[in-house]
């Protein structure tokens, strides 16, 4: 981890809510310079802790209101498998993200999806295809109640 001070977490956390925010406003809401702001921004990026830039889009103007978790159980834990089911899983347009887990399943997926027809073709078309799968239990969220991208700093 890299050594931050309190300003480039002033930093970090406004850009994280409002990613599209002037450098010169960004300098003026954490009290620095435009060309200090810059350079911190600039070594924040370097050093990785800035992954990247993006939108966030409105799921349900997309028509992709419903989440779904899907939790999977593969047949065995060979490293082979994983990899094979960890290179597939990436090739799901669907999945928004996928975790290897402790428990009782060994994969959490997070799917956007329109409704259970889209699910079902999803299902159809890929998540019985995966290799290794010994069980799959999925669940509908019914209401989101809390999500953020926004880091605790």
């Amino acid at each position: 981890m890299m050594d931050m001070d309190a300003t480039d977490r002033r930093i970090l956390g406004i850009i994280q809510k409002e990613g599209r925010i002037t450098n010169a406003e960004l300098a003026a809401r954490v009290n620095l310079s435009a060309s200090a702001c810059h350079r911190r921004l600039q070594r924040l990026e370097q050093d990785g802790v800035i992954r990247g830039y993006a939108a966030l889009l409105d799921r349900r103007k997309l028509a992709v209101p419903t989440t779904v978790f899907v939790e999977i159980t593969l047949s065995g834990q060979a490293t082979e498998l994983l990899e094979a089911f960890e290179r597939a899983v990436r090739l799901i347009p669907d999945v928004l993200e996928c975790h290897l887990m402790a428990g009782t399943a060994d994969y959490l997926l997070k799917l956007a999806v329109a409704d259970t027809d889209d699910f079902a073709r999803i299902h159809r078309e890929y998540l019985a295809r995966l290799p290794g799968v010994a069980q799959m239990h999925s669940s509908f969220a019914l209401r989101t109640v809390a999500e953020t991208t926004a880091l605790p700093l």
